[in-house]
């Protein structure tokens, strides 16, 4: 007796196998909701916070005699308070982009030696060292920086000055060791192996076909890098220095423990003084008033919208940058 199923075997064409009723629609719908309700929590969850700092912050700001976005002096303690965050604006965005600048550069050379330079037994025990040290503690890399890192930063700070004292970044009188500059050393070590970790992920990612062709046609290995790797991952290079950049605004212990608070906005970043949102807050939340703490955490309100800002930012960098991903 002659089936469907057979002439269809006899004519050459596979025969058609009945899936599961209902496994597959229903494993997608759970799927599918679960996404969404995590993407709806993300939101709910940011939202939240930012509620949660503007109800806080609004008393201080109302009993506020002093320009809040503009004014220096930090003093919500007295009576009455008088407190603006221009100088901790200026603290965090200065040392963070210093940070930024300084471990950029190394993190993607590192990436790139261990992704197509080094050896296979070195690049896997490489790659294994930058990821520990993404994970020692913040505190660590403070009190590293506080014991051995600013005792040898007077040196390096006095050769600046005298070889780019020209530039008013670099500029003054008496360079010191718990400056600006100091802090945003240590800042980028912190975030060295973030960035660095990122963009060898990104590298190893690029299509073989496009490295095996760049080779093909007589590149050299930094010819083939330039022309094959680089381009197809910029736009994870930039990823990553964002996410650098927003773990270096935000960081805390390590920035206290090695900056020293100096009132006032100083723009030569080799002289001892300086403050950051993180650092102001660590500080001095545990002994401020009411009002003190409404004013911390009106800062953290900017600081929280700062880092939103960048990361939008980097998002929409990335997007035009999708010509090779």
């Amino acid at each position: 007796m002659t089936t469907e199923t057979g002439v269809e075997a006899r004519a050459g064409t596979p025969a058609r196998t009945a899936a599961p009723m209902g496994t597959g629609r229903a494993g997608d719908k759970v799927f599918a909701g679960a996404a969404r309700g995590s993407g709806i929590a993300v939101l709910a969850i940011v939202a939240a916070i930012a509620a949660f700092l503007v109800w806080k912050a609004v008393p201080a700001l109302r009993d506020n005699e002093a320009n809040f976005l503009t004014a220096e002096e930090w003093n919500p303690n007295a009576t009455p308070p008088e407190f603006g965050i221009a100088q901790l604006a200026f603290g965090t965005l200065v040392s963070s982009l210093l940070a930024m600048l300084m471990a950029t550069p190394v993190a993607i050379g590192i990436a790139l030696f261990i992704s197509f330079y080094s050896p296979r037994r070195l690049a896997s025990g490489l790659g294994y060292v930058v990821d520990l040290l993404a994970a020692v503690p913040s505190i660590v890399y403070g009190l590293w920086g506080l014991a051995f890192l600013s005792r040898h930063m007077e040196g390096i700070s006095a050769f600046l000055n005298g070889a780019l004292g020209w530039i008013p970044l670099f500029g003054g009188d008496s360079p010191g060791k718990n400056s600006i500059f100091t802090a945003s050393v240590v800042l980028a070590i912190m975030i060295l192996p973030i960035i660095s970790s990122i963009s060898r992920e990104v590298f190893l990612q690029v299509p073989r076909a496009n490295v095996e062709a760049a080779l093909a046609i007589g590149a050299t290995r930094w010819e083939m890098i330039r022309m094959a790797v680089l381009p197809y991952g910029r736009s994870g290079m930039i990823g990553a220095s964002m996410l650098g950049l927003g773990r270096a605004m935000g960081e805390t212990i390590a920035v206290a423990m090695v900056l020293t608070f100096v009132p006032g906005i100083n723009w030569r970043i080799l002289e001892n003084g300086g403050a950051t949102f993180a650092a102001n807050i660590a500080n001095s939340f545990a002994e401020a008033s009411v009002t003190g703490r409404g004013a911390l955490i009106a800062s953290g309100l900017v600081l929280f919208v700062i880092t939103l800002v960048v990361n939008m930012a980097a998002r929409a960098v990335v997007a035009r940058r999708k010509e090779f991903a």
